[in-house]
């Protein structure tokens, strides 16, 4: 019988935009007195209703603004949704932004330590997992020096060695197969394989259809915040793309 990963149960997500009508400090502060902010409600994600089973590698796909990133953050619990409940059942590698929460002061290797324990390791289970995540993010020169003399490209590669050396039984993926040059990206594949082969669960933010078609064994298309699809990779796939092409004909 197939256990459910993650459950999303008339799930929905509201911010509230706050528009000023100045940028100076002087124009806010006359703002207060002579006009009043504008607020708008921004609706992100509209009763979403949702099952990852175990194992599954699920694409999630749609247009810039759908709210694939929003429906990602409530799953890791960065967010919380505005109505609607959000079962997720395992440990989860959140690999949302990739470097976020370094410090730029700290070594890679003490940026090591501080998000492994951070995302549920102990220190002694960091140290044994040290040597393969150093050797994954090819930073063997550069452990010891501070992040901020790291390139960007080495900060994701470090990010991504990290969060998937946790022992994650779920894993959030936000556009980070884009991660550093082609050869590193061809490595972070073959760990996706990897833990494909291993009954992880795998969900997948990407615009690149080709990674999805590769990785996805079932695809969610997002648009406004609503699914409009859900079921079999090239099913899913070519009904976004002829939406997208008819779309981009309309706009030109």
């Amino acid at each position: 019988m197939k256990e459910p990963a993650i459950v999303l149960e008339h799930v929905s997500k509201t911010y509230r935009l706050s528009h000023q009508p100045y940028s100076s400090l002087k124009g806010i502060l006359l703002s207060m007195f002579r006009y009043r902010r504008r607020i708008e409600l921004h609706q992100a994600l509209r009763d979403v209703n949702l099952t990852i089973w175990r194992g599954e590698t699920v694409g999630l796909i749609g247009v810039n603004g759908s709210g694939k990133s929003t429906l990602l953050a409530i799953i890791a619990r960065v967010i919380r949704p505005s109505a609607g409940t959000v079962h997720v059942n395992g440990r989860v590698a959140p690999l949302l932004q990739l470097g976020v929460g370094f410090h730029p002061d700290l070594t890679g290797l003490e940026n090591v330590y501080f998000n492994g324990i951070i995302l549920g390791l102990t220190r002694q289970q960091v140290a044994e997992r040290l040597p393969a995540i150093v050797r994954f993010a090819e930073l063997e020169e550069f452990i010891d020096t501070p992040i901020r003399a790291y390139s960007s490209g080495m900060v994701l590669r470090l990010g991504f060695a990290v969060a998937v050396h946790t022992d994650p039984e779920i894993i959030l993926m936000d556009e980070v197969l884009a991660v550093g040059d082609e050869a590193f990206q061809h490595k972070c594949l073959r760990k996706i394989q990897e833990f494909q082969k291993e009954g992880r669960t795998i969900l997948l933010v990407s615009h690149d259809m080709n990674q999805v078609r590769q990785v996805a064994t079932r695809v969610v298309w997002l648009h406004q915040g609503q699914v409009m699809a859900d079921g079999p990779t090239e099913e899913v796939v070519s009904e976004y793309l002829a939406f997208a092409e008819q779309r981009e004909r309309e706009i030109s």
